[in-house]
This record gives structure tokens, sequence and C-alpha cells, in this order.
């Protein structure tokens, strides 16, 4: 079972972000346990993972695996357009020895709740008896997972242990925080009422730059990782969180695949002096 706070981490890429950067796996993985965190989610919506092949995520996968052996927890992502896809993605992280899989609801087709619960209760089968969590983000997948569904999922997936949650409102997130279920806050900015409310934990894109930070606030440490949050989404958040980690000398490039775009040299610039604020201030 996953626990405390996880970054939702990048991918480094190379060539423009046409390849893997294997080399850069290990020292991103070296940051954030050193960084105070609990473990780590490969491939998710800030790792870029809809973007990239099936080879390519399962290499990911198992890079991420080896490098974070006995230091840190290993979340993957397995979400996919298509059932066949997240199952062969969720049957290979269970192989590769990941902690935990998550899954996504597809994105563009709006699923009626009897095709979502058997995508999701087929990812679940494909991975048992390995940790399996739905990840909710109704603005990326399109539409949001019914509370009640994630209910019936857990009479078909015996290892159903919960959800990450990345809505960005209480009132979107509060439905989900099921008796029995371990709920995972995505937005930062929530994570203190999340907590106080019975989420166990954060799985945080900003703490891929940011580690110490986020950790602190699952802590219950007196920080604001939600103006943090806020200050970098004024820039394209995947290259603005790549340029803080080379910033932070993580050896990696800044590189994101396309359609995502890198930084402009005025947004660079930019981030530059607010990164130099946010590390005085810390």
């Amino acid at each position: 079972m996953l626990t405390g706070a996880l970054a939702a981490s990048v991918t480094p890429l190379r060539d423009g972000g046409a390849a893997i950067d294997e080399d850069g796996i290990g020292p991103v993985v070296d940051f954030l346990a050193a960084g105070g965190l609990d473990g780590l989610l490969a491939l998710g919506t800030n790792g870029e993972g809809i973007l990239l092949s099936l080879a390519e995520r399962r290499r990911v996968t198992e890079l991420y695996v080896d490098a974070a052996r006995d230091r840190l927890q290993v979340a993957v992502h397995c979400g996919a357009q298509s059932t066949a896809d997240t199952v062969a993605l969720a049957e290979h992280a269970a192989e590769a020895g990941a902690d935990a899989v998550a899954v996504i609801a597809p994105p563009y087709f709006k699923l009626d709740d009897a095709s979502l619960l058997e995508h999701f209760a087929a990812a679940a089968r494909a991975c048992a008896p390995l940790p399996f969590y739905v990840y909710e983000f109704a603005i990326t997948s399109g539409y949001a997972v019914p509370p009640d569904l994630v209910r019936r999922l857990r009479e078909q997936a015996s290892n159903l242990a919960g959800l990450k949650v990345s809505d960005r409102t209480w009132e979107e997130l509060e439905g989900y925080l099921i008796e029995g279920l371990d709920v995972f806050v995505g937005f930062e900015g929530l994570i203190a009422p999340a907590r106080a409310g019975g989420a166990v934990g954060a799985v945080s894109a900003l703490a891929s730059a940011f580690p110490e930070i986020v950790a602190a606030a699952v802590r219950g440490e007196d920080v604001d990782p939600g103006a943090l949050r806020a200050r970098v989404d004024r820039y394209p958040r995947h290259a603005a969180l790549k340029h803080v980690l080379v910033r932070r000398g993580v050896p990696i490039r800044e590189d994101v695949r396309a359609p995502l775009r890198g930084l402009t040299a005025a947004e660079r610039a930019e981030l530059d002096a607010e990164l130099e604020q946010v590390l005085q201030a810390a």
C-alpha cells in the first residue's frame, strides 16, 4: 500500500522530446529521495505517459523501479485509450516489480458507468494482487468517475486500494473520501483540508521539483504548496518543472514531447527569478 508524500514524477527526455533519456531517471530518483518523499508515480499526467508508446512506457517503468528499489515506493500510471493497452501496461508494471498501479478514466470517449466499471475492473485484475488505484482527474479525462462506481468497483476488484484525486475543489474531492479506501490528493492547494478530512497523502506534480515542500505539507508543517503551484502553473508546466530540476542540479534536459512545448527565453528568465525567490525563502 502506498503511503505519505509521492511525486508525480517527470519523464526525462532527449532529442527534443523524441526519445527517453534513460540516464536521467536515476538522478531524478536520487533527487526525490533526498527531498524526503515516500515514493513516486511514474508516467502520470506530469510524466507525459499518455504521449509515449507502450514500449517506451514499459522501459520507463523498469528504469524507475530499478532506480528506486529499497528507497522509494513506485506506483505506475497504466491508463491508456484502450482497455487492451491499459491491461497490458498493468500486467507489465506488476511483473516489473512496481508497488502499485494507477489508472485514469480513458479520455476522448465519455464512457457510461458499465463501460467504465469493466475497464477499471479489467485493469485491476491484470495487476492483482498489486494495489490498484483509480486516478480521478475530470479535467484531463473529460469526465468524472462517479464515487458510486468506485464503491461498485470495490466489489469486483479485491486489490482496489484507493484513489488519486487531482480535482481542484473541495466539493469535487470530498465525495471520493470513501471509508476503507486510501485517498491521495493531487492538487497541492487541497493537501491540508484533504488530510484533515481523511486523505492519507498526496501524489503531487509540484513534488517532482520541490519535494521537500510537499513532504513538509503532507507532514502538516506550515507551508503553502498551493501558492507555489499557482506560480509554476503560469508557465508550460512540464517544461517548467524540468527547468527547475535542471536549475537544482539534476542532470536532465528540459525536453518535452510534442504537442507540449518548451519555455521561451523570456519565460525561462522569469521562472529563474521566481525560483531564486522560492529557494531563498525556503
